[in-house]
């Protein structure tokens, strides 16, 4: 008898585990609401107004709605209760296999909440009710320094700032402490900034203060709090930041320290799946979108190494060549590659001009159009550097008329009195070089140095000499 009762409690275990909740069962009342919409939302990496919707019910006559899902892809994280009015809206905890009830005022949101069968929910509305008093107590601060009158009276309201700060801090520390692994506490780690310890450091040798100390430590313990591997971090409003002030202000901005540091990323994420996705997306989005000269070349490495080798599986065929179609427009012409060679005939004398025979300590190579508005602005700004900053530092100007009318491109040469630069065009369309240097627009600049390596791209008159004045003082101090 104890053998059959023992297996037959084994059974029911085994059945009630493999029937497990994989999603998620809400209960919502709201008695205030009657027959009306409301939908179950979530973040994404972004704080708001960003928000993806993820379920939705109606409320019935009761002021009752139910969202039920089995779904074994939900991942938990703050989701958001938003009402049919699209205005109201509380955030609450949901995590995998949570059933829950929640019972809710509209009239006292984001207060006004009581949960059934979920502590974190609880403890995350206390967090709340603190949060409302620490913005009060930094809204008293605010006006204390609008009364201040001298440097005094700031440094008393910054201490008291800096111990309202602590309070918060304190108060996320004691409770990721109290309540390990839970959820919340796991939100809490996310927020977590360095502490760079106080006092003088000093480097190795024990006497020479060391500068770059705070800096040094607040970049390498920036990752510590945030667990890279639970992808319910994805679905909350703290991601996107974070990455941000790590990549674009934290990271040295050279093309080996940003694909370092991405690969460093995309390996701790690798293990999450909604993690690791837009990390790789913000990071390509982000270099491709940058200002700064040189971030192409980290952009065709992303490509390369992570979306041609079939890291980007939620990508439709379509989407994926777009991206590798970009990066083998931009691969060629990426600083420090040897520039790709030009013949074209010269605009006068129909001479084939090869740009590899151009002999010049450095190449100005312009893509330019004569009907182009920014051309005619840009095209005498840059022959006026030339002529005055530049004068003297061996400087050649290779220029490619990119539309096909004689008159056209000699007129602009004339007017702009640009007969010292070496004028190329291409009559019969058989040149690749729009390929090549990627140009899609005009105008289009190049600077390559004596042994025609790009040194750098996407340039204009503003910032033509001091590229060079750097590269001199690089080759000097080498």
């Amino acid at each position: 008898m104890n053998r059959i009762t023992l297996l037959a409690m084994l059974f029911l275990s085994m059945a009630s585990s493999s029937f497990a909740r994989e999603g998620y069962r809400i209960t919502l009342k709201i008695p205030a609401i009657k027959d009306s919409m409301v939908y179950l939302v979530h973040y994404y990496g972004k704080p708001l107004p960003t928000i993806y919707k993820r379920d939705s019910a109606r409320i019935d006559k009761k002021g009752v709605a139910v969202f039920d899902s089995n779904d074994p892809e939900f991942t938990g994280g703050i989701y958001m209760m938003l009402l049919s009015d699209r205005k109201t809206y509380f955030e609450f905890l949901l995590d995998k296999g949570d059933e829950l009830t929640i019972t809710a005022d509209v009239s006292k949101l984001p207060q006004g909440l009581t949960f059934t069968n979920s502590p974190d929910n609880d403890r995350f509305q206390e967090y709340i009710g603190f949060l409302k008093g620490y913005s009060a107590k930094q809204q008293d601060l605010q006006k204390e320094y609008a009364l201040a009158k001298t440097a005094a009276d700031t440094m008393v309201i910054r201490k008291k700032a800096s111990v309202t700060s602590k309070e918060l801090t304190a108060f996320r520390k004691n409770h990721a402490k109290k309540y390990p692994g839970t959820l919340l506490a796991a939100i809490f780690n996310s927020l977590e900034v360095p502490q760079v310890p106080e006092g003088e450091h000093y480097l190795a040798d024990g006497k020479t203060i060391d500068s770059t100390f705070a800096y040094t430590y607040y970049k390498s313990h920036y990752w510590d709090g945030f667990n890279l591997n639970d992808d319910r971090l994805i679905h909350t409003p703290v991601y996107d930041a974070k990455l941000d002030e790590y990549m674009n202000k934290l990271v040295l901005p050279w093309p080996d320290s940003v694909i370092a540091e991405s690969n460093m990323l995309l390996a701790k994420t690798r293990g999450a799946k909604e993690l690791f996705k837009y990390t790789l997306w913000w990071l390509t989005r982000n270099v491709e979108n940058s200002k700064i000269m040189g971030m192409d070349e980290v952009f065709v490495y992303l490509v390369e190494n992570y979306y041609m080798k079939g890291d980007a599986t939620w990508l439709s065929s379509d989407e994926l060549n777009k991206y590798i179609d970009r990066a083998m427009k931009i691969a060629p012409n990426v600083i420090g590659n040897l520039a790709p060679e030009i013949k074209l005939p010269n605009l006068y004398t129909k001479k084939e001009e090869s740009l590899s025979a151009s002999k010049a300590k450095y190449t100005l190579l312009i893509f330019y159009a004569p009907t182009c508005g920014h051309c005619k602005e840009e095209m005498p700004a840059i022959d006026s550097v030339c002529k005055t900053a530049l004068k003297g530092k061996g400087l050649k100007v290779y220029s490619v008329s990119t539309e096909y009318d004689e008159a056209a491109a000699k007129d602009f040469v004339t007017k702009y009195k640009l007969n010292d630069w070496t004028t190329t065009w291409d009559p019969e369309h058989v040149g690749d070089w729009r390929s090549k240097y990627d140009v899609y627009s005009t105008p289009t600049i190049y600077l390559l140095d004596e042994k025609k390596i790009i040194r750098g791209k996407r340039l204009d008159h503003s910032n033509i000499a001091s590229l060079i004045e750097m590269l001199e003082k690089q080759a000097k101090n080498k």
